[in-house]
């Protein structure tokens, strides 16, 4: 069996262990990166590169957008933020805009930013 490669290792240790709130926090900064790569990707004209890390960006919105706990209200909310990025990430994609991306990303770590402070906040309770 061949040796796994330590860094990797560590990445899938990391996200066995990790809380539903730690693996939210890992999709937000994943899908940042992702967006991140999509817009280098455009600035060097690689338009295959662009298109797959725009659709990883994509599918972590969807995976976002169906795991909502519908229950609470706040929810529909989040859903149409969804939406929205969605939205963006289809345009920019067609379209390869690196401005649109630009947007979506701040979007994202607004979120991403958001979730951190609640995660602080449940700590401390």
């Amino acid at each position: 069996m061949p040796t796994q490669n330590p860094y990797e290792q560590y990445q899938r240790n990391k996200i066995l262990t990790a809380k539903p709130a730690e693996i939210t926090l890992m999709l937000y900064e994943g899908a940042i990166k992702f967006c991140n790569i999509a817009i280098m990707a455009i600035d060097s004209n690689d338009v295959e590169k662009a298109y797959h890390n725009i659709m990883r960006t994509q599918r972590i919105i969807e995976e976002f957008r169906n795991t909502l706990d519908r229950k609470y209200p706040v929810s529909e909310d989040f859903d149409r933020i969804y939406i929205y990025l969605l939205q963006r990430l289809y345009v920019a994609n067609i379209k390869k805009d690196k401005e649109i991306l630009e947007e979506v990303n701040t979007h994202l770590r607004s979120l991403r930013d958001t979730w951190k402070e609640v995660m602080k906040k449940c700590n401390q309770a």
